[in-house]
């Protein structure tokens, strides 16, 4: 069972943990505020101000890919809603927004998209990104705070790499990790709310890849029915807003625009997406090969989903949580360094409790600054970063087997 306070550390649950731990935690908290102040005083000072929506130095406007969220909200007023899945006519759109020469983005989400964001969409659009952003920080904060997790715990992940980067980006990680612990504490509980959650992570369909795997091998049936029925409900209710042609311009359009990102992704997401994928091409693999090679990691984390969850759906809740989150980690190939937030929650969590040893605690260490790693070796083309999910997940799993009883004791 994964119960509620899957994510929290009740008093008296597990032994004691090694001294090592707490220190390790304060070394984070620490770590973590100085690389908060610096990432902020660092991008502040790139800021180009006096204009209406102002840019940072890489000529993005501040916010980054919240542009394209705010857009979906946009679209949602438009006659013609999927006008935009063709490249050329969203660019031209944003020409006409911010002028021209702003740098190509990507319009490639599911349609869907647009329910959620169409009230962001009448705002204007700084007015918008700081509602966004409050609402991010706000729901992680109140989902941890109810977790249990203390405050050098708490201020150790909101100032955590993938935190801040998903601040600066303008991201829904905050959101999505929030959404995350809910659904894995809410598995068994509240059934048919978890697997609401799951249907709405359909929004963006790389994160939900393993949950059928990992619902289908503990025979979490409820979930997985309340999942497929609300991510069928949230079809149709955008096919029946914005009409049918919607979705056949997201399968005709934007899907092929996400092929085209992602074979682009050694020189456009080599820095911040701490993928397989991306990590072997930027070490020179060709798209095909390295594609392949992440569809057999990603296959080879399916099927260590559904052993574990067949032979230890009693373990340690935290444990599982953690695995199911890496091995989601690694089936993804376009895993954003701010999609990491989630399982850096996870990781945490095992350190609080006192469940790792010095292995997992240097594990957890390097996925918790993961997306500097990726953002420093990335820029250089070294691959690495893109096997940290991977090696966490098989940690855990190696420490489940030679227990001799499904739950992974206290070292």
């Amino acid at each position: 069972m994964i119960p509620a306070g899957t994510l929290s550390v009740r008093p008296g649950s597990v032994a004691s943990p090694p001294a090592s731990d707490p220190d390790v935690l304060r070394a984070l908290f620490w770590l973590g505020l100085f690389f908060l102040a610096a990432a902020a005083i660092a991008y502040g000072a790139t800021v180009q101000d006096g204009i209406a929506i102002p840019r940072d130095g890489a000529g993005l406007v501040v916010g980054r890919d919240f542009l394209n969220i705010w857009m979906y909200g946009r679209a949602a007023a438009l006659p013609d809603p999927g006008y935009w899945y063709d490249i050329a006519s969203y660019q031209n759109a944003l020409t006409a927004l911010l002028g021209s020469g702003y740098p190509g983005q990507s319009w490639s989400a599911p349609p869907s998209l647009m329910l959620f964001t169409a009230p962001f969409g009448q705002m204007p659009y700084l007015a918008a990104l700081a509602c966004w952003t409050l609402l991010g920080v706000t729901l992680f904060t109140g989902v941890l705070y109810r977790a249990r997790f203390n405050t050098t715990s708490l201020v150790a992940l909101l100032a955590s790499p993938a935190a801040v980067f998903c601040a600066i980006s303008g991201q829904s990680a905050l959101m999505i990790a929030a959404m995350l612990i809910v659904i894995l504490q809410q598995l068994d509980r509240r059934p048919v709310l978890a697997g609401v959650l799951i249907g709405c992570l359909t929004l963006k369909p790389q994160l939900v890849v393993l949950f059928p795997v990992m619902l289908a091998a503990s025979g979490r049936w409820r979930v997985f029915i309340a999942a497929a029925v609300t991510a069928l409900a949230i079809a149709g209710v955008t096919a029946a807003l914005f009409g049918t042609q919607v979705w056949v311009d997201f399968i005709e359009r934007g899907l092929p625009t996400q092929w085209v990102v992602l074979q682009a992704a050694d020189h456009v997401a080599a820095p911040f997406y701490p993928s397989l994928y991306v990590n072997l091409r930027g070490f020179g693999l060709a798209a095909p090969v390295a594609l392949t090679v992440q569809a057999m990691a990603g296959l080879a984390a399916a099927m260590l989903v559904w052993r574990v969850f067949r032979a230890h759906r009693d373990a340690d809740p935290r444990i599982l949580a953690a695995l199911f989150l890496a091995a989601s980690a690694t089936a993804m190939p376009s895993l954003a360094s701010s999609d990491t937030l989630a399982l850096t929650v996870a990781a945490l969590a095992l350190l609080r409790g006192g469940l790792l040893d010095p292995s997992g605690r240097l594990l957890v260490q390097l996925l918790y600054w993961l997306p500097l790693l990726q953002l420093g070796l990335g820029q250089i083309h070294v691959p690495g970063p893109g096997l940290v999910a991977p090696a966490f997940a098989l940690y855990l799993a190696v420490r489940l087997r030679p227990q001799g009883s499904p739950a992974l004791q206290p070292v």
